[in-house]
């Protein structure tokens, strides 16, 4: 799955949900997917809170099989910002 299929597989919970902020997931080489507020995209932008992930993790945490508590815990993902951004974004997810 690309970061592009990605993008399109949250969008609909995306734009459904009440963020209201700007979450970069940071995909390295493979891209990024960026939430800005009810919008979805994989152009690159500043952000509230950037996730750094693996494509494959994060294929794995939007289709529920990788919980992002425990991909933190684990060190899967590293998260520069506002923490408190991503926990709110994993409630819209």
């Amino acid at each position: 799955m690309s970061v592009a299929d990605i993008a399109a597989s949250i969008k609909d919970r995306v734009e459904n949900g009440a963020f209201d902020k700007v979450v970069k997931f940071d995909c390295g080489d493979d891209g990024v997917v960026i939430v800005d507020n009810q919008t979805v995209s994989t152009d690159d932008q500043e952000a509230d809170c950037t996730i750094k992930v693996s494509l494959d993790d994060l294929e794995s945490m939007v289709s529920g099989d990788l919980d992002p508590t425990a991909a933190f815990m684990q060190g899967k993902l590293q998260v520069e910002g506002d923490m408190g951004v991503a926990m709110k974004l994993g409630q819209v997810l």
